[in-house]
């Protein structure tokens, strides 16, 4: 009997051992990859919107969440090793920007969720089945706003009244590239302005339209061009526009952080911090396939007087007004 009853006292003390060694086991923390073209610094703003989501969604860096950011720093042909090296690191999720960064993260897998941040045109691109139902390893938020390619001619005609012909920097290659262009061509018409498109197909193609625009006597540049062809050259973008005297538009807020006179498009960075509840769905069970695709929400109108200053054009009050953020 009283073997029996040590046995009994010895089980249960092995049990709960174990209950206890288990209670012990650490939680696994979760391991995103964030993947870029350009360098980290460039993209500083960016990160931060990404952390401040996760923050609001109670992740903390280095303390519940681990973040493995990768940068091919302009290399875009590091883009490939990248990803494949955060799939060797079996991160929970891969978050990319631009759609040569997510083609990248694509090749690498067709397991590990995706979330783009700002795609242009990701049925376009075959990333997605469609918006509503991506269908694959891939989702998150797209750029395509193609109505604004619109609204950039008339804030051109407004800050330049008298303006009749116009250069537009475009890259033919890019996704929803040829949609864009569309929606200038029918503003221009509007407004009775005469359209020069001039394609960008690489950095040094840059200075050869700037170049190309006066000849064409070009009044002002609407610049569409995005992504690595034109993201690490901001500052000399702007310093050609001054060299050439010409108002340019852009469409993302961080080239006229850089010199340029102004823009006016989607919000790169309310995309970053939206990106992350698509993070935190994903970890608590949702699969891409069945998360829609979101398109832009924030847009902002940025003006730069400095640049203005420097190439000799006086901002109407009436578009001044209107900007969400002014540079003096």
């Amino acid at each position: 009997m009283r073997k029996k009853v040590f046995c009994l006292a010895l089980s249960a003390m092995l049990f709960a051992l174990c209950l206890s060694a288990e209670a012990q086991q650490p939680t696994k923390i979760p391991r995103i990859g964030w993947l870029t073209g350009s360098s980290l610094s460039a993209n500083s703003a960016r990160r931060e919107a990404f952390r401040q989501g996760l923050r609001e969604l109670g992740y903390i860096e280095g303390k519940n969440i681990v973040i493995e950011w990768r940068s091919a720093e302009e290399k875009l042909d590091r883009l490939p090793a990248l990803a494949a090296e955060l799939v060797r690191l079996k991160v929970d999720v891969i978050v990319t920007g631009g759609a040569i960064v997510t083609r990248a993260a694509k090749e690498a897998t067709v397991t590990i969720p995706i979330v783009m941040t700002q795609d242009v045109d990701p049925v376009g691109t075959g990333f997605v089945a469609s918006l509503a139902r991506p269908g694959g390893n891939i989702t998150g938020l797209s750029r395509l706003a193609p109505e604004l390619s619109g609204k950039q001619p008339e804030l051109l005609k407004e800050t330049v009244p008298k303006l009749s012909r116009v250069a537009v920097f475009g890259t033919s290659t890019q996704p929803g590239s040829a949609q864009m262009l569309r929606e200038v061509e029918l503003a221009a018409k509007a407004f009775g302005v005469k359209l020069q498109y001039l394609d960008v197909l690489s950095p040094k193609d840059i200075e050869t339209a700037f170049r190309a625009a006066g000849k064409g006597r070009a009044e002002a540049v609407l610049f569409l061009v995005s992504g690595g062809v034109a993201s690490a050259h901001r500052t000399q973008i702007a310093e050609l526009a001054v060299k050439s005297r010409l108002p340019v538009i852009y469409p993302q807020s961080n080239y006229v952080e850089d010199g340029g006179l102004m823009t006016y498009g989607v919000s790169i960075n309310d995309l970053d911090r939206r990106a992350a509840t698509y993070v935190d769905k994903i970890l608590k069970g949702r699969t891409p396939a069945d998360l829609p695709v979101e398109q832009p929400m924030k847009f902002e109108f940025i003006v730069n007087l400095k640049a203005a200053k420097q190439i000799g054009l006086t901002i109407p009050p009436n578009v001044l007004v209107r900007a969400d953020k002014v540079i003096r």
